[in-house]
């Protein structure tokens, strides 16, 4: 930080107003200094040329008068005051295509956290700082501020009504601080406080597939707003909190359930931090996946064979292009075709670790640039609409609010539904009242 705090002044203290996009004007280079101290062994912002296929490729670029190529450029010429000023940062999702498609795999999103990690702390999204907040006051980790008592009470009520209201599923258990289970998952906060519904799906795959798993009364939500405010601090007490109940149950692996940025938080800021631990952490579509090759879970797309409904997947960035690869993407086209049929199945191109983000990541869907964050996502409807699919799956909660969003403000016809809501139709054990994402062709399909 001496380098940023030099001549007496911080950056914080000479934004005053912002200033015009002109070279010369607020030339420092204490930025360019600063990010290239912090940048990781053989990075170097000079590597740029300038050839523009970074912009060319990013639903951001024109967003707030920026795109990546011209705030690499920013950056380099010494134009702190002007970058400092403009918000493109937090409007940028770091999805990182700008550096999968970079010919010198320049790392604008580092370059973007970095940014962020400076950025005067009264003016950060409050959406973001709030969340992050609540997170680091609480022993559940939850950015909704859920306590423990009250994990525990939404839990058991929603288990005890499937148990009493669903055939089948009378002795359904969820598991709450199971010591040596082997698989420890997370939740999204989202769930228990807003839509509770959506959370015994998962449960019934669990069951169904003979998982030794628990939740913990404490570290289980899935979420990580330090990281998204690159706070080191904030971001590695959040992990350690989590990592310390992992440990504590002797859990082999943390369990990623449909959620994208805390699971990158969670892998990148166990080794960013130096935290020991004897657990993995995988994504649970990695056993959704192996569950269906091997039988335990009894996915069957006969349903569709003559309602003919239309699915496409959106790739999750932070699980594809900035985690596994390729590799989950196939794995969960895998557990898509099995549950929807092969000849139901239509991708969006481009798609992988190519494919476009939603522009709910990075902790914009928190922030209050909806109107920048809708723009940014018409690339990904159009993808969506291109394919004439019925059906969105979106497995992370970003992506699924997101998309959400997208269909309602552009008044499109397609729905958005979770990867557990399709598994558990296919499998005839969707609940009446787990099918809030579902339309009018697929209310009705397995009640009996």
């Amino acid at each position: 930080m001496a380098a940023i705090n030099q001549n007496n002044s911080s950056i914080e203290e000479r934004i005053i107003r912002v200033a015009p996009v002109e070279l010369g004007i607020g030339s420092r280079n204490i930025l360019k200094d600063f990010v290239m101290s912090m940048l990781p062994k053989g990075g170097d912002l000079n590597f740029c040329f300038n050839c523009g296929a970074c912009s060319s490729g990013c639903p951001a670029s024109c967003l707030a008068g920026m795109d990546p190529r011209k705030f690499v450029r920013m950056v380099s010429l010494g134009m702190d005051e002007e970058i400092m000023a403009c918000d493109w940062v937090w409007i940028c999702t770091t999805c990182e295509r700008c550096v999968h498609v970079c010919p010198m795999k320049v790392d604008i999103p580092l370059l973007v956290s970095i940014i962020r990690s400076q950025w005067p702390k009264g003016k950060r999204p409050r959406g973001i700082v709030d969340d992050c907040e609540r997170s680091l006051k609480t022993d559940t980790c939850s950015t909704a501020g859920i306590s423990v008592a009250d994990w525990k009470f939404i839990v058991e009520d929603i288990v005890d009504d499937v148990r009493q209201t669903q055939q089948g599923f009378e002795e359904l258990k969820v598991p709450m601080d199971e010591k040596y289970a082997r698989l420890f998952l997370t939740q999204n906060s989202s769930m228990p406080l807003t839509e509770p519904l959506e959370m015994p799906p998962l449960w019934k795959i669990l069951s169904l597939a003979g998982a030794d798993w628990t939740y913990g009364s404490k570290g289980w939500a899935a979420e990580n707003f330090g990281y998204l405010l690159a706070d080191d601090a904030a971001w590695e007490k959040i992990l350690r909190k989590k990592a310390e109940v992992v440990e504590q149950l002797g859990c082999k692996v943390l369990v990623n359930t449909e959620c994208g940025h805390d699971f990158l938080a969670t892998r990148q800021g166990l080794e960013k931090f130096k935290i020991d631990h004897s657990f993995e952490v995988k994504s649970i579509i990695e056993y959704y996946a192996d569950w269906i090759r091997n039988g335990r879970l009894k996915v069957n797309s006969d349903w569709n064979s003559d309602k003919k409904i239309k699915f496409t997947i959106q790739d999750p960035c932070q699980l594809v292009r900035k985690s596994y690869g390729d590799f989950i993407a196939d794995e969960l086209r895998f557990v898509v075709k099995e549950a929807v049929g092969e000849e139901n199945f239509i991708d969006m191109y481009p798609n992988r670790s190519n494919n476009y983000c939603c522009g709910g990541g990075g902790g914009a869907i928190l922030t209050d640039f909806k109107e920048e964050r809708l723009s940014y996502g018409k690339i990904k409807l159009d993808q969506i609409l291109e394919t004439e699919a019925d059906y969105c799956i979106t497995p992370c909660n970003n992506c699924h609010s997101q998309i959400m969003d997208l269909s309602h403000y552009y008044d499109a016809r397609f729905k958005t539904i979770h990867l557990w809501t399709i598994l558990c139709l296919s499998m005839g054990v969707l609940g009446e009242n787990e099918r809030k994402y579902l339309g009018d062709d697929l209310a009705m399909v397995g009640l009996k």
